[in-house]
């Protein structure tokens, strides 16, 4: 796969400046919406039975969570893997339909991070670090994770916060959420550290009504497992899992600094609620041990370690050997060692035709050989079984590009970008085949979305006012950009006054 370097992301210098705009953003925002703000009289009449609704609005929440992410893409690389992203974007939604969430708008967010996250931000933002896979034992413990933060979303936890912290200064709220951006890029204790510089305030409040707040998710969390027929004992084992890492740091750091502190008391709370179910048998399902050896080799830089690890378990005998072999066509092509790949991905295919994550690898392997026909021939075969599926709509893409087939692959992404208009890893390889391609306006219009989904909103107002001056004899073009410019204007004045 192509490796992209987004045009925008925050460089060292500029840190700093980002965390205080964050903060000064987020905190403008949350000051607007707060009891008692010149701005009282926008605020909703509360829903019948819902007495959050009177301090922040659900689709205040919404704007603010959206905000928020586009900050937060400005700042963090998401982990571009669209076989990966699919897969998880199905197991959330799934899980949500059996959850107590009324607004079905959930945007997902994959960082490519070793340590055991995930988060969820109002709006429907879930943040998964892909270190979850190395942590969870099978799909049932992550999707228990999953469960968790969308219990969070359901019960509106951030509005019942603030509801409980009328009193306390509103840029300690705003630091939490700013502090989730530190901890994606630099680890958790600097997010942890964030936490405590920002909170220091409201720190007793928050402790009490935090450890309230995860009780609460953990019940619900729960319950959504129970109803989409998942394990509910994998609650409790994730929770050991969590213990069992924290204890192997070497320095437990004090559970109130923790974003999800675990006790020993929360892991027996779940794992008596789950004494029910205790008898049944859950079967596991084999895809998500493919995305797991696809995530272990994601973090591995090289992959040369994720070769050794696979190795390994292959001379271990280990009885997930499909597992492993995959894992180790992924690290092999990844470091460059196709003639390694290509005996064990013939093997995997012929043995399961229509397991797409082997049919993905083995495209991947022809584009990574240069075999672009090959790849191209494979891709719109399965496409015209299923022409929206999302991977394999990059992946053709991805080969087009390769052969540079710039026109081609523009068109792709183009019916890929009204597809998926709020992924930002589309916009920008559509930037880059219509450069390649020779179509200038189309470059300027495929940055300026990208700009907008990253809240860099000069530089979008930048792109498409060059884009207009390319296009002046064109009116449908020319009437569409000036409407781009003026939703600009919109959003940012809609920021403005949440």
């Amino acid at each position: 796969m192509h490796i992209l370097n987004p045009p925008y992301r925050a460089t060292s210098t500029l840190i700093t400046k980002f965390r205080l705009g964050l903060i000064s953003l987020i905190a403008t925002a949350l000051l607007s919406i707060a009891p008692g703000s010149s701005r009282a009289n926008d605020i909703k009449l509360p829903l019948l039975g819902d007495s959050v609704s009177g301090i922040v609005s659900k689709q205040q929440e919404y704007q603010l969570g959206r905000t928020w992410l586009k900050a937060f893409r400005a700042r963090v690389s998401e982990h571009d893997d669209p076989l990966m992203q699919q897969y998880l974007e199905q197991l959330l939604y799934n899980l949500a339909t059996y959850s107590d969430l009324e607004d079905p708008r959930l945007e997902l967010v994959i960082v490519n991070n070793p340590s055991m996250n995930a988060f969820a931000v109002p709006g429907g933002v879930v943040g998964f670090h892909t270190g979850v896979f190395a942590f969870a034992e099978n799909e049932d413990q992550m999707a228990s994770v999953l469960a968790h933060e969308l219990a969070h979303l359901s019960q509106r936890h951030f509005a019942r916060r603030l509801q409980a912290q009328r009193s306390s200064t509103m840029i300690g709220l705003a630091g939490l959420l700013a502090s989730l951006v530190v901890a994606a890029t630099a680890g958790g204790d600097a997010g942890l550290a964030a936490i405590t510089a920002t909170q220091a305030m409201t720190m007793n409040d928050q402790l009490r009504y935090s450890r309230s707040n995860e009780q609460e998710a953990d019940r619900m969390g729960l319950q959504t497992m129970q109803r989409a027929d998942r394990d509910p004992s994998a609650v409790a084992g994730m929770f050991e899992t969590l213990l069992r890492a924290t204890r192997y740091s070497g320095s437990r750091p004090p559970e109130f600094l923790l974003t999800h502190p675990v006790t020993e008391r929360r892991i027996s709370d779940a794992r008596g609620r789950a004494m029910a179910d205790s008898n049944r048998q859950y079967v596991e399902n084999p895809l998500f041990f493919l995305m797991q050896a696809r995530a272990l080799v994601a973090l591995d830089r090289t992959g040369r370690e994720a070769e050794t690890v696979f190795k390994g378990k292959l001379d271990a005998n280990t009885h997930r050997s499909e597992a492993a072999e995959y894992g180790l066509v992924v690290a092999y092509t990844k470091t460059g060692n196709y003639s390694a790949a290509r005996p064990i991905i013939n093997k995997l295919v012929s043995a399961q035709p229509h397991q797409m994550p082997y049919l993905y690898a083995e495209i991947e392997l022809d584009i990574a050989e240069k075999k672009y026909q090959v790849a191209l021939t494979k891709l719109n075969r399965l496409l015209r079984l299923n022409p929206t599926t999302y991977p394999l709509t990059v992946l053709k893409s991805e080969a087009l590009w390769q052969d540079h087939q710039y026109e081609q692959a523009g068109e792709v992404l183009t019916a890929l970008s009204r597809m998926r208009p709020e992924d930002p890893n589309v916009w920008y390889r559509l930037a880059e085949v219509r450069g390649l391609a020779g179509n200038i306006s189309g470059v300027h219009q495929a940055r300026a979305e990208y700009f907008i989904l990253v809240g860099a909103f000069d530089k979008a107002r930048e792109q498409l006012t060059l884009a207009l001056k390319l296009v002046v004899l064109d009116f449908k073009r020319s009437a569409i950009f000036r409407q781009r410019l003026r939703d600009i204007a919109e959003l940012e004045d809609r920021i403005k006054k949440l």
